[in-house]
């Protein structure tokens, strides 16, 4: 689960934290990034748990309602069209996801308020009620699919819940906006015939991932007075000093990765850190770090330091 995207922003976030620390020791910068990673995977367990307790809460009102329409019997008996959902029945007896709950000691329930606020705000979209005015019997991917959608366009454009998760972890600020994306391509590849028993992502995907994080934060800080020069001597009438300090953090790090994976591509590089610059910085740092950093790039290919394709354009 955890992907490059996710560890180039980590990088950055942990690099800002190293140069805050007065006490800087690189060491423990890298075992506090494994530990932020972590806890980035963590959140997609927790998100994917959300589901989960938000259909406990929803088999409790049918009950609830179901006792009541047996005691007096007015009005129609109440359905259980959606806590019928083959989907949200595996994914709550998932071995992977059962462990992670019981070695936890924050679980949903000790936020029920919140997780019955989300319900009702589920319950009131539309995508709840075309489902429960439907008439025909459902199939293993319809239920798939319900929880697909509701997910992407109720559960996670809820604003609330950014301050909920913040009150939990303070790893998770900056988490969500990837972890969703992961959480909804598990829902996809959910299949009735694993059971309980169906595959969760990885932590990482291979141990290169996590190689790479590790030599992504060392290069970043071993080499910050090289990648500092080049950025220096690219600036025209510009002192260093004067500079975003997170635009330099950020331009540092993408450089420490163009010079040490020659395997990446330059465009790729400037791209993912245009991003990160866009969402921590000023709002003309995005054109302003792709414009420094494609300038070193074509400066270090022409001086042989690095053997890379540049392209016409990088944006």
């Amino acid at each position: 689960m955890i992907n490059r995207e996710l560890i180039r922003l980590k990088v950055v976030q942990q690099v800002y934290v190293y140069y805050m620390n007065c006490d800087r020791k690189l060491d423990t910068a890298e075992k506090d990034l494994f530990t932020s990673l972590s806890k980035s995977y963590d959140l997609y367990l927790y998100m994917l748990e959300l589901m989960v307790e938000l259909n406990r809460l929803a088999e409790r009102s049918y009950e609830t309602a179901m006792s009541r329409y047996q005691r007096i019997h007015e009005g129609d008996a109440p359905s259980s069209r959606f806590i019928d959902n083959k989907f949200i029945a595996q994914l709550s007896s998932n071995t992977q996801l059962c462990d992670f709950v019981d070695n936890q000691k924050k679980t949903w329930a000790d936020d029920e308020d919140y997780v019955r606020r989300l319900l009702h705000r589920i319950t009131e979209s539309d995508i709840y009620v075309e489902w429960m005015n439907g008439t025909e019997p459902t199939t293993y991917d319809d239920d798939r699919n319900l929880w697909r959608q509701l997910y992407q366009k109720v559960i996670a454009e809820d604003e609330e819940l950014d301050a909920i998760l913040e009150e939990k972890s303070l790893y998770w600020n900056d988490d969500r906006f990837i972890v969703d994306t992961f959480v909804i391509k598990t829902i996809r590849r959910f299949e009735e015939t694993n059971g309980s028993h169906q595959p969760l992502l990885e932590e990482y995907r291979d141990e290169e991932d996590r190689e790479f994080a590790r030599r992504l934060l060392r290069a970043t800080v071993l080499g910050c007075d090289t990648y500092r020069q080049f950025i220096q001597q690219t600036l025209r009438n510009w002192e260093i000093e004067r500079l975003a300090f997170m635009d330099l953090l950020i331009m540092q790090t993408a450089i420490a990765e163009v010079v040490t994976f020659p395997q990446i591509p330059v465009s790729v590089s400037i791209n993912e850190y245009v991003e990160i610059a866009k969402m921590y910085s000023t709002p003309k740092s995005g054109a302003y770090v792709n414009g420094i950093l494609d300038a070193i790039c074509r400066r270090l290919a022409d001086e042989g330091r690095i053997r890379k394709e540049i392209s016409p354009a990088t944006h």
